[in-house]
């Protein structure tokens, strides 16, 4: 036999089997026939390939096609979508000719786990260099990015993630192909993840099976030991199980209930293994566990229910503390059920379940039995079911990155419950442990924000009492607008124990610090421009440090990402060498270069005194050639001869420019010492000082020096700030001054 037909015999037995299995569900023709269509495009799609464990590979999507069967998935979009998630990826059939051949939702469907399937396929394929710490910290991410794309497309369509799970378990099934690193990896991320996503959608057969799947993979040998233990157990208590199913069966009849269907059944080894660890902390042992095996009764009815309970505990004795009505509360999954546990005749305790058939579906198919196909969705009760789904979508907005979310998400989402009542009588999920802040942020965030006390149950209780089911919380808000305490993410006080309620108070201080180093920011860069006498334009300053508003530039600057001391390098860069002969200047001159003529002399302004980093303008006098002045010069903007004023640009090489630095101290011996001798060693020439004592016991001391440009000046100055009793240093000039440390000869001239 070919390798042909071996792959159509097995894909078409497996095909045989989905078609029977929707005829029994009495799928209508049509579906049957769009079904059919998606199986024939995915077996020519899939053609000539193989899976690692040597099935033909068309037979992946048919099984977890089949799965979703298992769990009365039958949504005709979704089962054509489980047959064709694998084409786009690995076939030349492009997400184009799917809609154009089954539509847009179907389309939709394929790409949903499609690009989930690439995201994981990128990660298996990077990483081929670096150490073996990158490469796990590498996959780490592109883990925790793909569970969180997932879970966002799952909040927008679950069926995308259905389609996964039923993918995932097939998977799991045959994993013994791979290598022992991949089995290992993928049941860790299927424990951590994939199984309990299962049982919060209420999907308890896939759950237990992918449970139980992982367990053997990571735990083999503790794996085989407890089934062993189990097997056992099961052997010796299968007659007293028996006369109890008996027993029940004979009671329920005479008692009306003939039509009641009584089964037993064995719980997974993954929940035993759970139970023995739980056991092992209180000092008991595996011996010790008495609910190996439950009673389950399936009736018609809410009210047959409570009549069975009764019957029951009527047979039996019910043993303390031990029964649980999820009929009256059920869980957030919409799980419903009537848990006891009694002591039977032959003293063997003795869980017994009762629900309704419908109760039964639910548990045993969750979210998936719910889909009503006419309606695209099923309703409100199917929004009620993932409401906690809905959070993701603003969860993702205040993290930070993928791995924080996915964090989030196993201590939160994928933990036990606790189901407490607001005022109104409705019913709230919050993980076990939650406190009245954890509830106040569940309902909103500005009532978390608000927050000023809480009753429980009609007593005030501190923020930081823990919840138990039943309670009812309200919320006393503050009279006044607040927002949180820092002390709320003490973790050693305990007022919050929720992910949600500590992302979204860390969001909060998050903005405040924002505004704060804004405002941080902009502060700085008006006292920059005032020591530097120069105007800072913070939108031409984000583009020299590469932000790309001026808002991203003074944030910057607050939080002391930018350093001020980097504002004057940044607007008069360091001259670039040149071979170019340039005429120098002599003492006292200076050279610019004028648009047409090249390097010019030129003498600086008293009046404004510019350095290279400002905007220049030049000034032609009768008799003293160029005058060069700062653009926003008074005497410039205020100039009554227009066309005397030419532009000019600072030239290419360094030469020395005269300028005004004012020193504002405490008057102390030594001082004017200590000053000269900071400014000769940065080998700054001073060309003039003037010193004036003011009346509260300071001085103010004028130097006029020669340096190199705006870099050189603003390292002075920050020095000079450092020196003992300094109270400010500035850039003067006679604009600033009123000219009292000018020469008068200095004066601008004209004739």
């Amino acid at each position: 036999m070919t390798a042909a037909s071996v792959e159509d015999g097995a894909a078409r037995a497996a095909y045989a089997e989905l078609e029977a299995r929707l005829r029994d569900q009495r799928l209508a023709p049509e579906r049957l026939d769009t079904i059919q269509a998606a199986y024939e495009m995915a077996e020519r799609a899939h053609a000539g390939q193989f899976r690692e464990s040597g099935e033909p590979f068309v037979c992946h999507p048919l099984e977890t096609a089949l799965i979703l069967t298992d769990v009365q998935m039958l949504d005709s979009p979704t089962l054509q979508a489980a047959l064709l998630h694998d084409v786009v990826e690995d076939s030349p059939i492009t997400l184009d000719e799917v809609n154009e051949a089954f539509g847009g939702e179907v389309a939709d469907l394929v790409d949903g786990v499609t690009k989930l399937s690439r995201l994981s396929g990128h990660r298996q394929q990077g990483g081929a260099g670096g150490d073996a710490r990158t490469q796990r910290a590498q996959g780490n991410a592109f883990q925790a990015e793909n569970l969180r794309k997932m879970l966002i497309a799952m909040a927008q369509d679950v069926r995308v993630v259905l389609i996964k799970l039923a993918d995932r378990l097939h998977n799991m099934r045959t994993l013994d192909a791979l290598s022992a690193d991949k089995r290992q990896r993928i049941s860790r991320e299927t424990r951590d993840i994939y199984a309990p996503l299962a049982h919060r959608l209420g999907i308890d057969s896939i759950e237990s099976e992918l449970n139980d799947l992982a367990f053997s993979h990571l735990e083999p040998a503790r794996h085989r030991r407890i089934a062993d233990l189990v097997a056992s157990r099961l052997t010796e208590r299968a007659t007293g199980m028996s006369e109890a199913l008996r027993a029940l069966t004979d009671t329920l009849a005479a008692q009306g209930f003939a039509e009641a269907e009584v089964s037993g059944r064995a719980k997974s080894i993954y929940s035993i293994a759970q139970k023995v660890e739980r056991y092992r902390d209180i000092g008991r042992e595996f011996e010790d566990i008495n609910d190996l095996q439950a009673v389950r009764v399936i009736v018609d009815d809410v009210q047959g229910c409570y009549a069975v309970l009764g019957i029951v505990h009527g047979l039996w004795r019910p043993l303390p503390g031990q029964f649980d009505d999820y009929i009256a509360n059920p869980r957030e999954s919409g799980y419903q059920s009537l848990h006891t546990t009694v002591l039977t005749s032959g003293g063997a305790p003795l869980e017994v379940q009762i629900r309704t058939a419908e109760m039964h579906r639910a548990a045993e198919y969750g979210i998936a039995a719910h889909w009503r196909y006419k309606e695209g969705a099923a309703g409100g009760q199917f929004d009620d079911r993932i409401a906690w789904l809905r959070q993701l979508l603003d969860w993702q907005r205040d993290v930070i990155g993928a791995q924080e979310f996915v964090d989030q998400l196993k201590r939160e989402i994928l933990v036990d419950q606790v189901y407490v009542y607001t005022p109104q009588g409705e019913i709230r999920e919050l993980p076990a442990g939650s406190t009245p802040l954890d509830f106040a942020f569940r309902i909103h965030t500005d009532l978390g924000y608000g927050t000023a006390g809480a009753k429980v149950n009609g007593r005030m209780v501190s923020l930081s009492h823990t919840l138990r089911n039943g309670d009812t919380i309200e919320i006393i808000p503050s009279r006044t607008p607040k927002g949180p305490s820092l002390d709320w993410l003490n973790p050693d006080l305990g007022y919050v124990r929720t992910e949600l309620a500590r992302s979204k108070i860390r969001h909060w201080f998050r903005a405040q610090e924002r505004s704060e180093s804004a405002a941080r920011g902009k502060q700085l860069l008006e006292r920059e421009a005032r020591r530097l006498s120069v105007a800072l334009d913070p939108q031409h300053l984000a583009g020299l440090f590469g932000y790309q508003t001026a808002d991203e530039f003074i944030l910057a600057l607050g939080t002391g990402q930018v350093g001020v001391n980097q504002i004057a390098g940044r607007i008069a860069p360091p001259r670039e060498e040149t071979e170019t002969i340039h005429v120098r200047p002599s003492s006292g001159e200076l050279s610019v270069n004028v648009v047409g003529l090249g390097a010019t002399p030129a003498r600086s302004a008293p009046c404004c005194r510019p350095m290279p980093g400002e905007e220049i303008i030049g000034f032609i006098t009768r008799n003293r050639g160029v005058t060069v002045h700062r653009r926003d010069c008074r005497n410039v903007a205020n100039e009554d001869e227009p066309e005397r004023l030419m532009d000019v640009n600072w030239p290419d090489f360094e030469q020395k420019y005269p300028t005004g630095i004012g020193i504002l101290s405490h008057d102390r011996v030594g001082l004017l010492r200590d000053i000269t001798t900071l400014v000769s060693a940065d080998h700054i020439n001073i060309t003039g000082v003037r010193d004036r004592h003011n009346a509260d016991r300071t001085v103010t001391i004028t130097l006029t020096v020669e340096a190199s440009g705006l870099p050189q000046v603003s390292r002075m100055m920050s020095r000079l700030g450092d020196l003992p009793g300094v109270i400010n240093v500035y850039r003067t000039s006679r604009q600033n001054t009123g000219g009292g440390w000018a020469p008068a000869t200095e004066q601008k001239r004209r004739s």
